[in-house]
């Protein structure tokens, strides 16, 4: 089968089987099994395939047809320019996560702390601590995260970008983790904030391959935004941001928690769809 042939039928299978932007889908995992970069498939669609190539292609697009996300199947994403290794022990960064990040590391940039100090809750695969660390070298990064398996990726993920010495990863939950005392310049977070009736009716990407830890936000998906509203203040320094993620469709609600525990919100960020998806904080002096 040459290049283009494969391209075509197994667009037309995925399409059958729910997967959303199939051609697309089937196009990276090309690039994956023949080692070219995606535009260059174009320049080779009469290409045949080697009985191997075959073989693993089509394992590939198996488990994607099982709907397994892309990222897993790859073995990584794309975060702020950063290859960050993926699985079943964290959920996959998103882009609107990487908004979240850029605000972190550009707010850094305007302190003249040295060397700054950053906390990044529930860090799953490490994104966040990892690409503030990488866009602000004199970042000493706090990531905390209940999973075992998670820290484990993300120590991984760390070394990959050589931050590993810049970032300290901790077991346990949440603050409960810390040092009474310790206090930080920034803390940032992208809590669980699914509340738990939503979750059966997620995408199977997300529902049956993300770990439930991850999403689960409680009845109304706000249960760790409260428990940050009320801990962090004792883990913040004077001057310092809080900056958290929260569902779409929850801004209002989120602010309203903030406000209640003295609070005082900066600024609510848009994603790349319009959708209010970040707070921007300081607590009440």
């Amino acid at each position: 089968m040459t290049v283009l042939e494969i391209i075509q039928r197994s667009t037309e299978f995925l399409q059958e089987k729910g997967v959303d932007s199939p051609r697309l889908q089937i196009e990276l995992m090309l690039t994956q099994v023949l080692k070219l970069p995606r535009l260059k498939l174009y320049l080779n669609f009469e290409r045949t395939l080697s009985e191997a190539e075959l073989a693993q292609l089509r394992e590939m697009v198996k488990r994607r047809a099982g709907r397994e996300p892309l990222q897993h199947i790859l073995g990584s994403t794309s975060f702020c320019g950063l290859e960050i290794k993926c699985s079943r022990a964290a959920l996959i960064p998103r882009p609107e996560t990487e908004l979240l990040a850029e605000r972190a590391w550009q707010f850094l940039s305007t302190l003249n702390a040295q060397p700054s100090t950053v906390l990044d809750l529930g860090t799953g695969t490490g994104c966040i601590a990892i690409a503030v660390a990488v866009h602000t070298p004199n970042a000493r990064v706090h990531a905390v995260d209940l999973s075992d398996d998670a820290l484990t990726l993300a120590k991984e993920n760390a070394a990959k970008h050589n931050v590993a010495t810049r970032i300290e990863f901790v077991q346990g939950d949440m603050f409960a983790a810390l040092h009474p005392g310790t206090r930080f310049d920034l803390i940032a977070s992208n809590p669980p904030y699914i509340a738990l009736d939503e979750v059966k009716s997620l995408q199977p990407e997300v529902r049956d391959f993300d770990p439930m830890l991850a999403l689960d936000g409680g009845a109304d998906g706000l249960e760790f935004h409260r428990r940050i509203a009320r801990e962090a203040p004792a883990f913040l320094k004077t001057g310092g941001k809080l900056m958290l993620e929260f569902a779409d469709g929850q801004a209002e609600k989120v602010k309203k928690v903030f406000f209640a525990e003295n609070w005082v919100v900066d600024e609510i960020v848009a994603d790349y769809s319009a959708r209010e998806r970040i707070l921007i904080a300081r607590h009440g002096e």
